[in-house]
């Protein structure tokens, strides 16, 4: 279990590294704000974003889920707000870096994914 944590924090800190290099206006500072950024959009994704799910859940709904996409966005730019070495530079920047960044995390979890007879 420790294990499967530390890896999905590596995919999390792999993804922030792509959407930096890869998107114009995503940034951070040292390698050590890389660290603390992926860590941060963890705990935001942990706590804040259930919450705002749960809230925008009607216009998720007509929207087909693409309002997730935007609750994504929100979650990249919260995190560029609590750490001083990340920047997120606006909305388009945070929509395209979400995308890279969970892209990354889905192709983990499917690199990582246990055997259904390892699971019991």
């Amino acid at each position: 279990m420790l294990a499967g944590m530390i890896l999905r924090f590596l995919f999390a800190v792999a993804g922030i590294w792509l959407a930096a290099h890869f998107v114009h206006g995503i940034s951070y500072s040292s390698l050590a704000s890389l660290l603390a950024a992926a860590f941060i959009l963890g705990v935001v994704n942990a706590v804040v974003r259930p919450v705002l799910i749960l809230l925008t859940l009607p216009l998720t709904v007509l929207t087909l889920g693409l309002f997730l996409l935007v609750i994504n966005a929100g979650m990249l730019g919260l995190t560029a707000m609590f750490l001083k070495g990340f920047h997120v530079a606006g909305f388009w920047p945070a929509l395209v870096g979400s995308l890279v960044i969970s892209m990354t995390a889905f192709i983990g979890s499917m690199l990582t994914k246990e055997p259904k007879a390892a699971r019991r």
